[in-house]
Order: C-alpha cells, then structure tokens, then sequence
C-alpha cells in the first residue's frame, strides 16, 4: 500500500469486482416553464450597495456613450447626415456603449484591487481549513477525449484533496458521453486503473448510451440517478484542475450560506505552449482579474455560471435549473448549448443567490492550442449564446440575469456590427470620391450643401475609442506593477511591460480574423446550420500548415479587398484602416506563427509558470509517466477478459423494444459477426456504428469473442 492509499478510507463495499457506480439516490429534476411565472422559494435582496453600484456602473456606462455618441454626430452632420452616415452612427452607438461597459467595469475593477473590499461571499482564502460536514460530488463530463489525459488530472485532484485529510466527503464521477468505441473502452481501461492507484477513493464511472442534451443533459442524468445523496457538486471540464484547498473551501462557503445556490471560481489557464495558448495564458492571467473583479462588484447575489470550476447547490439546481427545450428548429430550437447563463437564471429566479470568488485561486483551466481551435469552439458557444434570444422573454428574470443574457449575446453580434461599421465607412469614402456629389438640392436653398465630415473630430472620436480599449490593459499592468508579488510572478516589471506591448500587437493582428469568424459564424447560424458537437482539439502541434491555409483564406480575401478599396480612395485612408488591413492581410502567417508550439514561453510568463500549485506539478508528473499501449476497442476486450467483464456488468439493463422496432446497427452488426470464420474478419467487417452497436450489447460482444482469432 502506497502513501496515497494511506491517506484515503477505503469504505467496505468497494474493493476488486466491484460495479462502476453506487447505488442511485433518485431525485426529481423537471424542467421548469419559461413562460410562466415561478415563485421564489426564498425572498434574497442584494441591498442598497449593490444597487448603488450598479447605477454607478450603467450611469457611467450611459455617459461615456452619449459623449462619445455627441461627438460623432459632430463628424458626420457637416452638411448634412445622408443615410449611410445615419447608419454609420446608430452602429457606433451600440458598439461605442459595449465598449464602454467594459471599460467602466475594468475601472471598477481596478479600484477594487487596489481597495480589496470583501466579497459578495465570505470564503476564506488562507489559515486553518475547516472541517467539513456535507458531502460534495465533483462531476466530470466528459465527450471523446483522450482518456489518459483526463484521468491523469483527475488523479492529481484526488490526490490533493487526499492531502486535506477529507476525502470522505467528496465522490468523484466521469461521466462519459463518448462515442468513439475506442476511446470508451480506453476510457473503462483507464478507470480502473485510476481506481486501483486511488485505492479507496470513492472513483465512479458511467457511460451514457443516449447523449440528449449533450452536457447540460449529461449532469441532468446525474442528478436524476445520484443526486439525492449529495448536498453539492462541482462541476469540471475534461481540461479542468483545482486544488484540494480550494475545493474544501468552497464547499465550507455553501455549508455558511444556505441562501447560496451557487459559487463561480475564477479559472486561470494554464499549460499552454504554442503561442497562441501562451498569448491567452498571459492575457487571461494579467487582464482577467481587473475585469472579474469589477464584475463581483455590482453582481452581488445575481451572478453568473461559466460551466465549470463552480460549486452548485443540487438541491436549487435540481428543483430550479431544469433547461425546457426551446420550440423550433435548429439551430435556435432545440436543446440549449450554452446552458449555463440559463441555469444560473433560473436558480436565481427562485431566489438562491449567484456568486463569484475572484481571489480564491486554486482554480485551473486550459486554451485551444490554436486561433483555428478557439475558432471551433467559439463557433459553438455563438450558436449557443444566440439562443439566449429565446429565453430573454422568460417571465421572472431577475433584471441583471437578463443583462447577463445580453452580454453573452453581445459578444458575437458585436462581430458582425464592426464588419458592418467598417465596410459602410469605405462605402462613404467611395461615394464621396467617386459620386458626383449634389451642391444644390432641389428647392430653393441660400447655400450649396458641401459634403464634408470634420476630420480632427473624427480623429479625437477615433484616439478616445482606442483609449477605452487600451486604458483597461494598462489599468491592469499598473496593479500589478505596484504589488511587489504580483511583479514577481509576472517576472518583474521590464518583462511584464515588453509582454503587454506585445501581447497588444499580436492582439491587435488577430482581432481582425476572429471578427471575420464570428461573423461567418453569425451569419450561418441565421441561416439556420447547426453547429453539431464537434470534438475539442487540445494538445499543440496538430494544426496543419494546409488546414491554416483553408481556415484563413477568407480573412486574407477580406483584407485585400479592404485594402484595395482604401487605396482607391485615397493612400489616408489606407494608413487610417491600416491595422484592419494587416491583420486580415497577415492572417495566414499569423496563423502559422502563433500556431507553432513551444512559443513566447519565456516572454509570456506568469506567476503559475514560476511557482507551479502542487496540483499542477503533479498533474504534469504523472503526464510524463509511461502510458500503457491500446489497441481498438474490441481487440482491447478480447485480450483483457477482466475489462470485457466488467464492461458488460456496466451496461445497462437492456431495454423493451416495441414490436418491429429493430436496432440497424446491432441486427447488422449480428449478420456480419455469424457469416465470419473469425474475429478478425468479423471487426473487418464492422463499421463504427456497428462497433458501437456491439459494445452496447453483452450478448452479442460474447458472440464475437467467441469467434477464433
């Protein structure tokens, strides 16, 4: 016995043969009606502060916007507004007023850092852990990713909780929505060997057949079967790590707030190694903090839900967070992709209070190694986000949920309005050079009209638009350039000046192509393509200098077309959209380079990269183990007579079939499998869906194994 067995109780009715889950604890999960109004269960105020906040937040916000909005009209009314100038102006309107919030919170933010007011929740951040009396499930979604991977950051979180000395109090789920055969079998492999290292840590394991709802349905199975043995659970991305500290600290915070429903850690990535993940690693970690904390600011108990990393109530989320599907077609009907604005509404609806913990830590996650990745996924989260539309008429919101609803939906509509405000500025610059312009209207008029727009306005208007972006980056390197540890962990003030300017640039150059793929991904999803559920590619070095190429020749057709346009206007206005343009221009080799693994990791350090967490250094110990060699799924169970057993023991009860409704895939799989003379013909024979189809019947898996070799 190990000395991570030492540190964990072995509870008596597990050990070798044992089943893959505990015996359920039902508990009724309905959804709820949006349409309808739902009584609180609980009366929760957020108090006067926080609603003085909150004017303070959108009064700012309003003003910055009618200023700036004044002196715009003030470019454009020289001799008159035409319809494109109108235009032009309502666009600034709204995009000027996103970038006014955000700069009003990071402002707020900043002030907050420096001040360190209390959270909207206690949690103690440092002394004594204190001992805890409920029982927390800490839930692992998990969809075709490499199961070694994923064990080995479970493992390490296990570990440190192991090292709080209350691992009794927490159970640990995978629960697997794969549908890839050989990465099931790989992950049923890898289960059991990560039980067998844990000991006695209490490692349950479940393999969805029917992946409704994706992940929100996924917990939603959980919750169904076991939810009524636990007071809390955690939830974790497959890329997710958190330290034992942090999650004995969390749970003692739910313990001392029985009106909390839920508590959103702050994630910082880690791990990251192309430049890419090294530039949203540094972003992220320097930045992150002034925006989150001017966000618990005014959220109070009406926070907001990220997916992951966060504790939950299961009582309120079970009673309260039911998702309805949405009526209609996809991509707007149907279930809900990005379920968790929506679960945190609906549990503040119902009264429980939704915080945030900014200066927790102890709370991990990882980045796409790729602008094409982050593309993917983002491509996901928009379809999702737009169908927040549906639910913003929801009767019984509480009003900031619904500002939080817009802010996601803002996020990608934003996209397409800066392509919009771009292309109608060159359309105004080709017209006015190229259309001969009318001096006398018709009717009687004392004066030509001169068509002319103020260009000093317009450069002031321009300058302040950038200083609302730029002043939130520096807000941030100022705080952390004034305390002396933060300084340290960013390698000292000379690096993290030369880093921010970089990280602006390159900043700068991609910001065009994400704006390119967000409006693409717009524009599709009105048109009604769905998104699917696409695998997440997360280990560097896989991107193809092809597939970059592909990806990118839309945003380099756009940049010469801008470009070419600007010049025909005049070599100003070219010099004037000239970051656009080159970071259109540039997108494939920007593309290749920030692609490249093992990229800025000197340049872009952070303090988790000079002082690693233990659970960190662990996690990446146990990557640097030898992993053990699989085959295809159905050769893995021929061999391994212990894993086939335990594999048909966990599938579950078959199911009552109605007569004539037969199984496709299953029937044909059987057909394949008795006209074969051996194993090996047989899986030849099999296509992937049959392959699944098999795995999923005991009978038919036992027939196959049968077969010689």
């Amino acid at each position: 016995m190990d000395a991570m067995t030492a540190r964990l109780p072995r509870p008596p009715h597990e050990g070798p043969g044992s089943d893959f889950l505990p015996a359920e604890a039902p508990r009724e999960m309905v959804p709820a009606p949006l349409g309808q109004p739902v009584p609180a269960r609980r009366a929760l105020s957020s108090g006067i502060g926080i609603t003085l906040r909150r004017g303070l937040i959108l009064v700012a916000t309003a003003a910055l916007t009618l200023a700036g909005c004044a002196k715009m009209y003030q470019v454009v009314e020289v001799g008159g507004v035409t319809v494109l100038e109108g235009m032009v102006l309502v666009l600034f309107s709204i995009l000027l007023a996103w970038i006014a919030f955000a700069f009003v919170t990071a402002l707020a933010g900043f002030g907050v850092m420096l001040a360190r007011p209390r959270e909207a929740i206690p949690i103690a951040v440092d002394g004594p852990l204190p001992t805890l009396s409920s029982r927390t499930a800490m839930l692992l979604p998990t969809y075709n990713e490499d199961p070694d991977a994923v064990m080995i950051r479970l493992r390490a979180m296990i570990e440190s909780i192991a090292d709080t000395g209350q691992a009794a109090q927490f159970d640990w789920f995978l629960l697997s929505d794969t549908t890839d055969p050989d990465i099931w079998i790989g992950e049923e492999a890898a289960f059991l060997a990560l039980r067998q290292a844990c000991g006695g840590a209490r490692v349950f394991y479940r393999h969805r057949t029917d992946n409704v709802a994706r992940k929100s349905g996924n917990i939603a199975e959980w919750v169904r079967r076991f939810g009524a043995a636990y007071e809390h659970m955690i939830i974790l991305d497959a890329d997710s790590l958190m330290s034992g500290t942090t999650v004995v600290r969390l749970a003692h915070a739910m313990e001392q707030a029985p009106q909390a429903g839920l508590i959103q850690t702050l994630p910082v990535i880690v791990n990251g190694t192309s430049l890419f993940a090294r530039l949203q690693q540094f972003a992220g970690r320097l930045y992150g903090p002034v925006i989150a904390a001017g966000n618990a600011w005014w959220y109070g108990s009406e926070g907001n839900y990220w997916g992951h990393n966060a504790i939950i109530r299961v009582a309120a989320f079970a009673q309260d967070a039911a998702l309805p599907e949405l009526r209609g077609r996809k991509p707007f009907g149907g279930h809900i992709l990005s379920h968790d604005f929506i679960e945190a509404a609906l549990m503040r609806r119902a009264g429980w209070g939704i915080y945030m913990t900014v200066n927790l830590g102890g709370s991990f996650e990882e980045v796409p190694p790729s602008l094409i990745d982050y593309a993917a996924r983002d491509r996901r989260w928009c379809q999702g986000n737009l169908q927040h539309l549906a639910v913003l008429p929801a009767r019984g919101l509480h009003w900031a949920s619904r500002l939080h609803l817009l802010i996601g939906i803002g996020a990608y509509v934003t996209a397409p309005l800066w392509l919009a405000f771009l292309v109608l500025g060159i359309l105004i610059s080709l017209q006015a050079n190229f259309v001969r312009p009318e001096y006398f209207p018709k009717g009687f008029a004392l004066f030509p009209s001169w068509p002319a727009q103020d260009p000093v306005l317009a450069a002031q208007v321009f300058g302040a638009t950038i200083g609302l972006l730029m002043i939130p980056k520096l807000l941030a390197c100022l705080a952390t350039l004034v305390t002396a540890t933060r300084r340290r962990g960013f390698g000292g003030g000379v690096r993290l000046c030369a880093a921010v300017l970089t990280e602006t640039l390159l900043s700068a150059l991609i910001a065009p192509s994400m704006m390119i793929f967000q409006s693409v991904a717009v524009i599709e999803i009105l048109l009604g393509r769905d998104a699917g559920w696409q695998v997440q590619r997360r280990s560097d070095g896989g991107v193809s200098r092809q597939e970059i190429v592909s990806k990118f020749a839309l945003p380099t057709v756009c940049g010469l077309v801008m470009a070419a346009s600007a010049t025909a206007v005049s070599v100003p206005l070219l010099a004037w959209m000239s970051p656009v343009i080159a970071g259109l221009v540039l997108a494939i080799p920007i593309g290749l380079l920030t692609a490249s693994p093992r990229g800025g990791a000197r340049l872009f350090t952070t303090p988790e990269d000079r002082v690693p967490p233990p659970v960190l250094v662990r996690a990446k110990e146990l990557a640097e183990e030898k992993r053990p060699a699989r085959g295809p799924a159905l050769a893995e169970l021929l061999q391994n007579r212990e894993l086939r057993r335990r594999h048909v023991e966990a599938l579950p009860a078959p199911q009552r079939r109605q007569p004539g409704d037969i199984d496709v895939d299953l029937a044909t799989a059987r057909a394949r499998i008795t006209e074969a003379g051996s194993f090996a013909q047989a899986t030849g024979f099999l296509s992937r869906r049959e392959t699944l189809a098999v795995l999923k019947d005991g009978t038919t898996l036992e027939q196959l194994v049968a077969l010689p070799a």
